[in-house]
């Protein structure tokens, strides 16, 4: 039996930034990676009872992909639009 997890999803500009708080144990590895500084902690508690994420101006994000690959536990998955 597999499980599903549902997302938080932010839209924006370039991409969707898609976190499951699931699977987030909190560790904040993508806040210190995130090249513009858009992502923070936020009030939706994770697996361990701990904060999970959330971009503060998703609109600003450049869809480089870092959050989620530096993600121990694939909790972020980024959603690129295509090019116009």
């Amino acid at each position: 039996m597999s499980k599903k997890y549902t997302a938080v999803t932010q839209q924006g500009a370039k991409a969707n930034f898609h976190n499951f708080p699931q699977l987030c144990k909190g560790c904040g590895l993508c806040i210190e990676k995130c090249p513009v500084k858009i992502i923070t902690w936020s009030k939706v508690l994770g697996v361990y009872g701990t904060p999970t994420v959330e971009t503060i101006d998703q609109d600003k994000c450049i869809a480089c992909g870092i959050c989620q690959s530096v993600c121990p536990d694939c909790a972020i998955a980024i959603e690129k639009h295509p090019k116009k």
